[in-house]
């Protein structure tokens, strides 16, 4: 068991959330319960993770993607009043990083991927003003597209979409998990022969033909699960509280 005000430090000591700019509030969210002996941890922090948490008895939830983003309706109404709802009344706490938990050397999404794609990391570079938010490196041997894409879907449970506009066979990556095809063009510019993210968009096709490397799109949940449960694990053993992923489906 451990008090939130130790998580919350740890946490944040961990992560480093101070050292980049982003989107939404990073750490302590929702306020719950003092002491803290189970935690849950999932990519959102939807509805039915909380219900989740909840039947698990959990203390803490732990996410990628938590509440307060920019540019979001401030009201508590609706879909935010009933998750709001839920978390207060259980007392749980609700704890969410978003750029920290890609970016991290050992417990970020991007390390997950490379864990889980068999990439050894040659790089980690800075990309709209975050330092080590799109990553590089190289397979074990060069193959062919189709086998990375088989490599793609054996590791993370979903067939990726690929855009081929690449070299016959792919050794150099790069990737960046989550919603970040945008960053093709710089991916490009590391003369690699793929870029692997999370979603699709319609110029991200044409800058991989005109730029010629394959694109993969894994799926933004799917590339973005391994954080989380390396977090959770982490903490499971560094300060001794109970975890569990829960994993809540999702196609996107």
């Amino acid at each position: 068991m451990v008090h939130r005000n130790r998580l919350e430090a740890y946490l944040n000591e961990l992560l480093t959330p101070a050292e980049y700019p982003d989107y939404a509030p990073n750490g302590l969210q929702v306020e719950g319960r003092e002491q803290i002996a189970t935690v849950v941890s999932g990519v959102t922090a939807s509805a039915a993770l909380i219900e989740a948490a909840r039947d698990l008895r959990a203390d803490a939830v732990i996410v990628h993607h938590g509440y307060f983003w920019k540019g979001e309706d401030p009201r508590v109404v609706g879909m935010k009043a009933r998750r709001l709802r839920l978390l207060i009344e259980a007392g749980i706490n609700l704890f969410a990083y978003h750029l920290p938990l890609d970016v991290h050397p050992k417990l970020g999404n991007n390390a997950g991927l490379a864990r889980l794609l068999g990439l050894e990391t040659d790089g980690r570079h800075a990309a709209k003003g975050v330092p080590g938010l799109l990553w590089s490196g190289v397979l074990s041997e060069a193959e062919r597209a189709d086998a990375f894409a088989a490599r793609v879907e054996q590791a993370l449970g979903r067939a990726p979409t690929h855009v081929d506009g690449g070299t016959t066979t792919i050794y150099r990556v790069a990737w960046c998990s989550g919603g970040a095809d945008g960053l093709i063009d710089q991916a490009a510019d590391l003369g690699v022969d793929a870029f692997l993210s999370g979603e699709l968009s319609e110029p991200t096709t044409h800058v991989a033909r005109e730029r010629g490397i394959h694109y993969f799109a894994a799926g933004h949940h799917a590339s973005e699960r391994s954080g989380v449960q390396a977090l959770g694990a982490h903490l499971a053993e560094a300060l001794g509280v109970e975890h569990h992923y829960v994993e809540i489906e999702n196609p996107a």
